[in-house]
């Protein structure tokens, strides 16, 4: 009976639109292992086209010039890589400082508002609206720049999110608030979805993205756990509303130095241009990504529907999310938490308090110092792997996790039963910075074991977790107050420990049972296909596009590209698999 209901599951999951790697961008994708297929010259019509392909007698295949063509973003300079990288981590930082910025001015705004929150968070619901915007936005646009490119991805979102800074900063009431932060928080979290992406645009292989990965997850932390230290030195020195001013000014003046530095790093875009202008002056030439291309409409239904059903169907989704989200969610949870501990036991003021958020901020870096070590451990595996060998295990991933997980757990009772003023605060804020590795460690496994483990359907499944993770993140806080007043600091935070104990379990058990759960998965048997199968897989494809069109030439083998894992992508070009989260 159970086979019988895993094969129904498997038959449902087949009628589901099959890849979804090129429906949005993110932070792991697994890598092209060839790059540099020959630009191939077919036979033109005599007169100039733009139209469909199969509309044509025949047209040219545009791909890269050689494994050393220079707009191949594999190819470029390394240091104009790291330029990319660290530019791009950046903006990751700046737009999600003001998701943990706008608490520091809650005490101005009880009093502008007239709202009191004696026995309730009410201002908290401004951080929530943000969280929401953070989950839902990615899913309606992310996808959209698979086919317009990052450039106008980071560009439009960045200036959307400085444009909903302004009526935050002048907001009349606190209604006017909550709206507004819902659409800078869509806007903030489309942009740090697409840094991902560019790292994988420009690193090839698994080695050389270690540390541009570890950074990026630093970031997506840190943005959010700087934004009270930000926010707290805005009010202190001038009024909440300069939270948002500065931050504005700011923002606005590195927008021409990043519209200078950044160019374009998605593959199929480059090719795609390329292509442009040859049709411009009269060839008939398409690329892979045109001929193959999926409708809007159809990302968007896929990038719903697909993270749904996976949230509600996988094992591995349903319980990586709940790990994930419950660390999320403390991370948002600490900026009320911080705040009401050290006030009521060292009479600590609000900028005060915002410093000893910065144990966060130390932690993720500490995190991003040794994952790098976790990589290693990582790549190491693939000697060992009877399954598919050559290929490092998706376990692997997960070495880290556990003793970060525990890390994180013994973080939240060492904050909980620190919390005495008979001692030095430094001592809650060393359990502080122990719950900022946990969570930096728990984000990464994550993004990295889901990208592994799902493969082609790595992009719906980290959706899946990052919808989870932003809600979490933005409701979860809002028991804070009631939970500390109710239990007191030290038994409230005990709570929390022991919920992250029991999620604790959630690598344990992977790590013991991954390859037995991993083949009871429908999504996880159907996303896993050799290298042979996807070379066959995309060639089949594109040939019928050209027999169709009038062609009888097959794409050559020099021509395609193959991955480990059998997730097909356009030439020399890696294809995003993560959302961002």
């Amino acid at each position: 009976m159970d086979t019988e209901n895993r094969q129904e599951q498997r038959e449902e999951v087949e009628r589901l639109p099959q890849d979804d790697t090129d429906l949005e961008a993110g932070d792991k994708d697994k890598d092209a292992s060839r790059n540099g297929s020959q630009h191939l010259d077919g036979s033109r019509e005599s007169s100039a086209g733009s139209g469909d392909p199969e509309k044509k007698d025949d047209f040219e295949l545009v791909d890269w010039d050689g494994p050393n063509d220079p707009e191949n973003p594999f190819n470029w300079s390394v240091s104009y890589k790291w330029v990319l990288t660290i530019t791009t981590c950046f903006i990751s930082i700046l737009t999600g400082l003001p998701a943990g910025a706008y608490g520091s001015g809650n005490v101005q705004m009880e009093a502008e508002f007239g709202i009191s929150q004696a026995n309730f968070p009410w201002l908290y619901w401004a951080t929530a609206s943000w969280n929401v915007g953070a989950a839902v936005w990615p899913l309606l646009f992310v996808p959209l720049t698979e086919n317009t490119g990052r450039m106008p991805g980071y560009f439009i979102s960045y200036i959307l999110f400085l444009i909903w800074l302004i009526p935050s900063a002048t907001a009349p009431n606190f209604a006017t608030l909550i709206v507004t932060r819902f659409f800078g928080g869509g806007a903030s979290s489309v942009s740090i979805n697409i840094v991902g992406g560019t790292i994988t645009d420009i690193w090839r292989g698994e080695k050389a993205r270690s540390i541009p990965m570890s950074i990026f997850g630093m970031t997506s932390v840190i943005g959010i756990a700087l934004g009270p230290f930000v926010g707290g030195a805005a009010q202190t020195h001038l009024n909440w509303r300069w939270i948002y001013w500065v931050q504005l000014i700011s923002d606005a003046i590195l927008l021409p130095v990043f519209w200078f530095i950044l160019k374009e790093t998605r593959g199929d875009v480059i090719l795609a241009r390329k292509a442009k202008k040859l049709r411009k002056a009269g060839r008939n030439a398409y690329t892979k990504a045109e001929l193959n291309k999926t409708s809007v409409v159809e990302m968007l239904k896929v990038s719903f529907k697909r993270p749904t059903k996976m949230l509600v169907t996988e094992f591995v989704v349903i319980s990586f999310t709940l790990w994930v989200s419950f660390a999320w969610g403390i991370l948002f949870l600490f900026q009320s938490s911080v705040t009401q501990v050290f006030t009521t036991l060292y009479g600590f003021g609000t900028f005060q308090t915002t410093l000893i958020q910065l144990a966060l901020s130390v932690g993720a870096v500490i995190g991003t110092i040794i994952n790098p070590a976790q990589d290693i451990l990582y790549l190491r595996s693939a000697g060992r792997n009877k399954e598919r060998p050559g290929k490092p295990v998706p376990e692997a991933r997960l070495y880290f996790a556990v003793p970060g997980s525990l890390i994180f757990t013994a973080g939240l009772f060492w904050y909980g039963w620190a919390a005495y003023s008979s001692l030095h605060w430094i001592v809650p804020t060393l359990g502080i910075a122990c719950v900022g590795l946990g969570i930096y460690e728990i984000y990464m496994a994550v993004v990295n074991y889901l990208a592994d483990a799902y493969e082609k359907y790595a992009a719906s499944a980290l959706s899946a977790a990052s919808l989870g993770r932003n809600t979490f993140g933005a409701f979860l806080p809002l028991a804070s107050q009631s939970l500390y007043t109710n239990l007191g600091f030290q038994w409230a935070s005990s709570l929390l420990g022991f919920i992250g104990l029991a999620l604790s379990l959630v690598p344990v058990i992977l790590l013991l049972k991954g390859p037995d759960i991993r083949a009871r998965s429908p999504f996880m048997s159907e996303s896993t296909y050799d290298e042979d199968e996807a070379e066959t897989r995309r060639n089949s494809v594109a040939s019928s596009k050209a027999q169709r069109a009038g062609s009888t030439r097959s794409i050559p083998p020099w021509s395609s590209v193959r991955r480990p894992g059998g997730v097909p992508g356009p030439a020399g070009q890696a294809v995003p698999a993560t959302a961002a989260i």
